[in-house]
């Protein structure tokens, strides 16, 4: 096992489990331009097979499609009360 450096950024692994509201709602696979989402829950599905250049964007899109099935609109957090 290799030493990292003490400078040295955290790697992204190659695949991993993307989650929304506390529960798995698909993966991610690097691929060349970023990394594609497969979805395992339906309500995910318009995201499927998309390529996202950095996994934060995918966070974000998926996010967003977690807040529309709840009912409140892309982008918007609730006040932490509600929460």
């Amino acid at each position: 096992m290799r030493n990292k450096a003490v400078n040295e950024e955290p790697q992204i692994p190659d695949r991993f489990v993307v989650e929304a509201d506390k529960r798995v709602v698909g993966v991610a696979i690097r691929v060349p331009g970023g990394f594609k989402f497969f979805a395992s829950d339906t309500a995910f599905q318009e995201a499927e097979a998309r390529v996202f250049p950095r996994a934060k964007a995918m966070a974000r899109r998926i996010a967003d499609i977690a807040r529309r099935r709840r009912g409140e609109p892309d982008g918007v957090q609730p006040p932490a009360a509600l929460q």
